[in-house]
């Protein structure tokens, strides 16, 4: 399985992915963020989940359009198409001899940046089938992957007004509710930002060893919260018991 999350604020956009791999019962590590090069610059990213060889045949088809037709992309929805079009492909090569042994053709897409031509940075949901959604300020981010364990932090945080330093934090904890839920997320991560109207994507990646102790505070502070939570309704229905 996989976590992968995108935030799209004002202020620009937030990546985090995790580097778990199952196959069957091993448990490797591989990244799920592309950052291609167009016409010279690296100004829009991408994360996948689902089947890895799936992944990695439509990415290599996708980077041979990039390759030869890089300059006629502007838009980044032009590149949304582009990948949709080589994941039909796919679809048609695989699909079957997929289904044939038990296997689900189940990749999804995050794509997010600003190209030359686009008013502002943009986040986009592309599907198995080859279509997409864009991701609007009404609601800020899009996951893949193992997406139940962390979307009520987020739900309850996520703002498009939120900063970008706010939502890595936010992401990070939504991770990390995945990660002790599920064992097949978890560490390594990376992370991904891009500013609006910048010129490139900048990505770091840490380990568990980085991270543990802000895990652990998060911890804390959750019993804590939970002990202060006014607790009169719980009162009034423990007052039924006999003594």
């Amino acid at each position: 399985m996989t976590y992968c999350l995108i935030t799209k604020v004002q202020e620009g956009l937030v990546g985090l992915s995790d580097m778990m791999i199952t196959s069957g019962r091993e448990y490797l590590t591989g990244s799920k963020l592309l950052i291609p090069t167009v016409n010279g610059n690296q100004k829009f990213f991408i994360m996948s989940s689902g089947l890895r060889s799936v992944r990695d045949k439509a990415v290599t088809y996708f980077q041979e359009i990039i390759d030869s037709e890089g300059a006629g992309f502007n838009k980044l929805y032009k590149v949304v198409n582009a990948l949709g079009e080589q994941i039909r492909k796919v679809a048609k090569e695989d699909k079957d001899y997929l289904k044939e042994g038990g296997l689900d053709f189940d990749i999804h897409t995050l794509i997010a940046g600003q190209l030359e031509d686009d008013k502002e940075h943009t986040l986009y949901l592309l599907y198995p089938e080859g279509n997409w959604v864009e991701v609007g300020p009404n609601s800020p981010y899009y996951s893949i992957g193992n997406t139940g364990y962390g979307k009520p932090i987020l739900d309850r945080t996520l703002q498009y007004s939120t900063p970008m330093t706010l939502a890595l934090k936010v992401a990070f904890l939504a991770f990390d509710a995945t990660r002790l839920s599920s064992n097949d997320v978890n560490y390594p991560v990376d992370i991904v930002l891009y500013r609006k109207g910048s010129s490139k994507v900048v990505t770091h990646r840490y380990t568990y060893n980085d991270l543990y102790t802000y895990s652990d505070k998060w911890k804390e502070l959750i019993a804590k919260a939970i002990v202060d939570m006014p607790d009169e309704w719980i009162n009034t229905v423990f007052s039924k018991l006999e003594i």
